[in-house]
């Protein structure tokens, strides 16, 4: 049996915590997984895994194989990238993460002309709105929106992404349109616990600052459930622009304090420091770039 398939196979289960998503990963079957994982523990005659009905995870030797293997396995796709790149094609795989709502909207529409323009490559998307390991799971790339909490990561900055106070009419109507910041503080506020200060929004107008601290009764991870709420008439919301903008289009929602500035998120590309960057990833930045500044 081939060594370096099922070090494969082993990585993929200890990446997903399953058998089956495993399977799904590298496009075969989970019954094929199994026993690749079976015939590596055999020949090292050790358990990589601890395996109940409802759950995989490492064993201690598992994990410190796991570490060995992640080097000895991107050499070898890094290898293989270099051969194929000489011949002037971007080909194989690439595994990238992103925020839920983005990832499917406008990540996914600049993605496609790339995908297009390069058949032989591989998008591995993980879609989620909590925060991934890369190492760990084996991303070569990250897309995120706002602050950067990781500082071992290299990040780009490819595009400004303004953030929008928004309600809809009903809500307004209802309950008053603020004509200040201040005025938040009687109002429902929706806010995104991915931020670093969740209760806390900053505005500036005429070169003065006004920091509020909200009573926020309702909070999550994602923008787009934050959109959908403010929507549903429950509070007012600061989302990025791309969560919000068809909402504001048709009028399911309106703007909030339109002449005070809020904060305005980047959108960035994150990558290990310590990963040799393929041409295949840099060629995806560079087009997301080009992409997103236009």
């Amino acid at each position: 049996m081939d060594k370096i398939e099922t070090i494969r196979a082993f990585m993929a289960v200890a990446q997903e915590n399953s058998f089956t998503a495993a399977g799904r990963r590298l496009g075969i079957s989970t019954k094929l997984v199994s026993k690749y994982v079976r015939h590596l523990e055999s020949e090292l005659q050790t358990q990589l895994f601890n395996r109940t009905t409802r759950s995989v995870s490492l064993t201690d030797v598992g994990s410190a194989y796991l570490e060995r293997c992640r080097p000895v396995l991107e050499q070898l796709d890094e290898l293989d990238s270099l051969v194929r790149e000489r011949q002037g094609a971007l080909a194989g795989p690439i595994r990238l993460t992103a925020p839920t709502g983005f990832g499917s909207t406008r990540l996914s529409q600049a993605l496609a002309p790339f995908l297009r323009q390069h058949p032989d490559l591989e998008l591995d998307m993980k879609l989620t709105d909590n925060r991934v390991a890369l190492v760990e799971e084996g991303f070569d790339l990250a897309i995120r929106i706002g602050a950067l909490r990781d500082s071992t990561l290299i990040a780009r900055k490819l595009v400004d992404m303004p953030l929008v106070l928004c309600a809809s009419p009903d809500y307004l109507e209802g309950h008053g349109r603020p004509q200040h910041p201040r005025a938040l503080t009687t109002h429902v506020c929706l806010t995104d616990s991915n931020q670093l200060e969740v209760n806390v929004w900053r505005f500036r107008s005429n070169d003065e600052e006004h920091v509020i601290r909200l009573n926020g009764a309702v909070q999550t991870n994602s923008p787009g459930a934050l959109t959908q709420l403010a929507i549903g008439g429950l509070g007012i919301t600061r989302s990025p622009f791309y969560a919000v903008e068809e909402a504001l289009e048709n009028g399911r929602l309106e703007r909030v304090l339109p002449d005070y500035q809020t904060d305005v998120f980047a959108v960035y590309a994150l990558y290990p420091p310590n990963r040799h960057l393929t041409r295949k990833v840099r060629a995806l930045i560079d087009h997301l770039a080009g992409e997103f500044g236009r």
